[in-house]
């Protein structure tokens, strides 16, 4: 081997080198895009069985299907907005007529009678206040320089979310349109001997996640009924809202149903402010704490299943596994991508695979 082989071995290293470097910052650049992409291709596996729906039972053309299936989505989703206008048109009045000193001294009585209940002290909560450092938190956070810098966040995201919802839906449109149009665009960069085994995968991912989110609006469904019929039976007001709100927290895998959980829990205890604790507040946060067990319950040993072994075809301890790995590594926005991105990874393994033994055990399923 002679110097000049040696040089153009190192010479092209570092260009693979300084090519993956610039590939990786030009995607950490268009990471927004990206998420619109990804937004986009989900609302068309959520849409597709609508379109397909209308073109083969209904006879639409297809773009009057593709149409109608997103006027009905776009309906929908400002349907569910149109929930929490009541609530917060509610809170507002409720707030301009509220009594400033007769809701602390609600406040403070429901707190001294939570410490009572549990035998705890005013003095061991300020020590543990005072421990955790949260008094401090608190206080900075008071400072009133962080109005402007509120505002100014405040109108960015609402830039950003107009933006970003009119991007996500005008891809939305072509994909459902063209339901070939990812999977063309992904081929450009596939070798021509590769683009057979690639084309299947497409429609295996396809097909797979399109069951699994349709499972995943089905879970979710069952949740709110259950978290509905808990909150109507407390009296609870505004139990549709609040059930929606909490049931939705469940897309995030495992921690997202404590965070449902507490909010829910929480907002009927303030909801009975005025009563008295143990005889009113504490049995009706005791009996919807039972309807989240219940909703859970079924949740963990019936939706779930259902979903992981029909749609994406793995084990639920196979998911767990995958899905506490992804937290791990990426946190929450791990945990919510980690079983569509496993599914397309295994199905991915099992057309350019396919004589792998550990791929052959992994994907039996598929």
């Amino acid at each position: 081997m002679n110097a000049k082989t040696i040089s153009n071995g190192i010479l092209r290293a570092v260009a693979i080198i300084v090519g993956v470097a610039l590939l990786v910052y030009f995607l950490m650049k268009i990471t927004s895009v990206i998420a619109y992409l990804a937004i986009a291709a989900v609302i068309a596996l959520l849409g597709r069985p609508a379109v397909l729906f209308l073109r083969r039972k209904l006879k639409f053309p297809n773009t009057l299907a593709v149409v109608s299936t997103m006027v009905f989505m776009v309906g929908l989703f400002l349907g569910i907005l149109a929930l929490f206008i009541p609530l917060i048109s509610e809170q507002s009045k409720n707030l301009s007529l509220l009594d400033i000193e007769d809701f602390k001294s609600n406040i403070n009585a429901l707190y001294f009678e939570i410490l009572e209940y549990f035998g705890a002290t005013t003095d061991s909560v300020d020590d543990l206040i005072k421990e955790s450092g949260l008094e401090e938190s608190v206080i900075q956070g008071l400072d009133l320089g962080f109005i402007p810098n509120f505002l100014n966040s405040f109108v960015n995201v609402l830039s950003n979310f107009s933006i970003g919802l009119f991007s996500v839906l005008f891809i939305s449109f072509f994909f459902l349109k063209d339901s070939k149009l990812l999977q063309n665009g992904i081929l450009i960069f596939v070798p021509d001997q590769k683009e057979g085994n690639l084309v299947t995968s497409i429609e295996k991912i396809n097909n797979l996640l399109s069951r699994y989110f349709g499972g995943i609006l089905l879970q979710l469904f069952i949740l709110f009924v259950i978290y509905t019929v808990t909150l109507l039976i407390v009296g609870v007001e505004n139990a549709i809202v609040i059930a929606f709100l909490c049931a939705l927290f469940n897309i995030i895998p495992y921690v997202g149903p404590i965070i449902g959980g507490v909010i829910m829990i929480t907002l009927t205890m303030t909801s009975f402010l005025g009563a008295d604790f143990s005889t009113v507040i504490l049995p009706k946060a005791s009996y919807v704490l039972i309807g989240i067990a219940i909703g859970q319950l079924i949740d963990n040993f019936f939706s779930q299943p259902f979903i992981f072994s029909t749609s994406v075809k793995s084990h639920p301890l196979e998911i767990f596994l995958v899905i506490i790995i992804a937290g791990l590594l990426f946190g929450v926005v791990g945990m919510v991508v980690a079983v569509p991105g496993y599914t397309a990874i295994k199905v991915i393994l099992k057309e350019f695979l396919a004589g792998n033994a550990f791929v052959k055990k992994l994907t039996k399923n598929l």
